[in-house]
């Protein structure tokens, strides 16, 4: 079994609280919902949304970093772009932000390709005597 390095540990858990931080971290009292940072910054015109895409975009470059494939790579960009392209439409795009939760969605398809990665390599390391 082969032992994570620990700044892709430290990396890993970053995204995470990146994540979290853009697409969870605000409750609304009064639905008891969630939304993120990424939803209040798309509130101010043209560099709401942008500033949420190079927030979303720095996830995927570390996603790349982290060895993703480029089918997961793929997934998230279009992610990323779908909210964005989505985001940008006043009204409808906010909403959109609140429920689509792109930062979520690419951290769990990195994780989810990390654990299969690991589970691999793992299966890989069994050398019978």
């Amino acid at each position: 079994m082969t032992q994570p390095d620990v700044d892709e540990e430290q990396l890993r858990r970053r995204l995470t609280r990146i994540a979290r931080l853009m697409d969870n971290s605000i409750r609304i009292p009064i639905i008891g919902r969630r939304i993120g940072w990424d939803a209040v910054i798309g509130l101010i015109p043209g560099v709401g949304d942008a500033a949420g895409a190079i927030i979303s975009g720095y996830i995927v470059v570390a996603a790349m970093r982290l060895g993703a494939p480029a089918g997961v790579v793929a997934r998230m960009i279009g992610n990323v772009g779908l909210e964005t392209l989505i985001g940008a439409v006043p009204l409808l795009g906010d909403v959109f932000d609140m429920a689509f939760r792109a930062n979520l969605r690419n951290v769990a398809l990195l994780e989810e390709h990390l654990e299969s990665t690991t589970v691999t390599t793992e299966d890989n390391d069994f050398k019978p005597e």
